[in-house]
């Protein structure tokens, strides 16, 4: 049984994040989904919150309540395919590259897996 209680509500934690992440990109860590508040650290983590929205990159047209996705290069996209799911548009954009508001799934696997599906 666990006594000690390490984060209230796991919702700004630090984790393991590929090689030149830098504050402010999207993060998939297995089921977490993100977004980096620091520069990756030389031990290979950075802090990740996991809740709220962001106003990130993402490629294609997205309506507000659509899945975004995450590629393995760390980009979102609104395209399925075999990308990872990592959140809800909460905002209309347009086609091609642009800005979005979009909250990450954070650390809710069911929901995830539920959006890829």
């Amino acid at each position: 049984m666990a006594k000690n209680q390490r984060y209230t509500h796991a919702d700004h934690i630090s984790l393991p994040v590929p090689e030149g992440t830098v504050s402010g990109d999207p993060v998939r860590v297995g089921a977490f989904a993100g977004v980096a508040q620091t520069d990756r650290r030389p031990d290979g983590t950075a802090t990740v919150w996991l809740d709220g929205s962001y106003n990130v990159e993402v490629a294609g047209a997205l309506t507000a309540g659509q899945t975004v996705y995450i590629n393995s290069a760390g980009a979102l996209t609104a395209t399925a395919g075999t990308n990872n799911p990592f959140g809800s548009a909460i905002t209309d954009k347009g086609t091609g590259t642009g800005i979005a508001e979009v909250a990450p799934f954070g650390n809710n696997p069911a929901v995830a897996v539920a959006a890829g599906a």
